[in-house]
């Protein structure tokens, strides 16, 4: 049967999966604090996932247990709690290795966040490999922080950045991808896993096989991916992934990048200070070994390790049922959201996206829409989401979006459906 979304007009599906009973949250609600709420009188129903999720009190527990018995500094101690810190810091680099599948933990570098993570790729690989002429590809449905960090990059260095297109449906033309492959044929390409607004899931393990097969490197967006499905760089054979804890039910502040461990060696340090150095002499300094290398002075403990905790929390769920969970989920929404009148939805079918929805509803504006929506405790987003190509290529100024995680359900699908009849009815009075 159809499984296709459209990008215009009034959206028709045909949807397997729908309507046969509830499709419930696949970790214990209970676990999630804040859900018990309400917001305007009405029940929390959080559908802005894909901007931030929501924490678990494993997460919560993990970060104040840490602060309040074995906070101090890391890597400088030789006191008890600063070893205790230390080996709390150095566990959850551990645990993120594991969950990746990365090939040794010092290919695992702490940062802010994933756009902190690509822009240390821009300030260092990039200026130490980018000559005038050499090109960045990258594509039309990037987040902002895949696409201006490159364009900063390239200014620099005289390089240029070129983009592959999407297609009316939603996806990335491959064609096109192939040709530039050979036309730019780019120094490195950079590809999100996963569109933040419109949930597509590119091929990209045979978009990075094509991409070293032209002689390019490889980074990955992982900011929507890492959360929401299995995601191994062995597998993938990607050179670099970009992450945020925030979005995988950890805190803000905190996500790491991942690289090959001799092009990691190679790069020069982003940040200079404390605790990156070997050696420090008024003539000149020395670097210290990965990772430390690209962690200049005081880390994020406390938020490294509730990272630790979102990827055990994760982890015991099992990555293949967070996304069969939200694969599930995905489809009874299209399906459902489908009977809203005047509604329009961007992307790709169930099939090839990830549990993020975005769509228009008439001509009512989305943060007209998002606004009516909070009145019924249903919190989904409204903007151009930080991909203002997208909505350019779309010809649109925003959309509305509601995203899922391992807490949402079907019932609150409903209520987001029911949500949206009423607004119709209200702006078409």
């Amino acid at each position: 049967m159809s499984d296709r979304s459209v990008v215009s007009g009034a959206v028709t599906t045909d949807v397997d999966g729908g309507g046969a009973g509830e499709i419930p949250a696949l970790a214990p609600r209970a676990d999630f604090p804040i859900l018990a709420r309400e917001v305007n009188g009405k029940p929390l129903i959080y559908l802005d996932s894909a901007a931030s999720s929501q924490k678990p009190t494993q997460v919560l527990d993990a970060m104040d247990t840490f602060a309040r018995t074995s906070y101090s500094n890391t890597h400088r101690g030789a006191y008890t709690l600063a070893e205790e810190a230390t080996g709390a810091y150095e566990r959850a680099r551990k645990q993120v290795a594991r969950f990746i599948n990365a090939s040794s933990v010092r290919e695992v570098i702490f940062t802010r966040n994933t756009t902190e993570s690509i822009n240390l790729v821009a300030r260092t690989w990039a200026e130490a490999n980018l000559r005038p002429g050499d090109t960045v590809l990258t594509t039309e449905m990037e987040h902002h922080s895949n696409i201006v960090p490159w364009q900063l990059a390239a200014e620099r260095t005289g390089a240029r950045v070129d983009y592959v297109p999407l297609t009316d449906d939603g996806e990335l033309d491959q064609a096109a991808y192939e040709r530039l492959l050979e036309t730019a044929k780019p120094k490195l390409v950079a590809l999100t896993q996963m569109s933040n607004v419109l949930g597509t899931l590119p091929p990209v393990k045979e978009m990075i096989a094509k991409a070293h097969a032209m002689g390019a490197l490889a980074l990955l967006d992982g900011a929507q991916s890492v959360p929401h499905l299995p995601v191994d760089v062995r597998a993938l054979d990607c050179d670099f992934l970009a992450f945020s804890a925030h979005k995988m039910l950890g805190p803000t502040g905190i996500g790491a990048l991942w690289g090959r461990r001799e092009l990691l060696e190679a790069m020069p340090p982003f940040l200079g200070g404390g605790s990156m150095i070997r050696e420090v002499k008024m003539s000149g300094s020395t670097w210290a070994d990965l990772p430390q290398k690209f962690e200049a002075g005081t880390p994020a403990i406390i938020e490294a390790v509730g990272l630790g905790a979102a990827v055990a929390y994760l982890s015991a769920l099992g990555m293949e049922q967070v996304r069969a969970h939200e694969h599930a989920l995905t489809r009874y929404a299209l399906e459902r959201l489908a009977t809203v009148p005047e509604i329009r939805i961007f992307g790709p079918g169930a099939e090839a996206r990830g549990g993020t929805i975005s769509f228009t509803l008439g001509d009512i504006h989305a943060h007209d829409l998002a606004t009516l929506l909070d009145r019924d405790g249903i919190a989904i987003r409204a903007g151009h989401h930080c991909a203002q190509p997208i909505m350019d290529r779309y010809c649109i100024p925003a959309t509305a979006r509601a995203s899922f995680y391992v807490y949402s359900t079907s019932s609150e699908v409903d209520a987001l459906a029911e949500a949206l009849e009423r607004a119709h009815g209200v702006f078409a009075l």
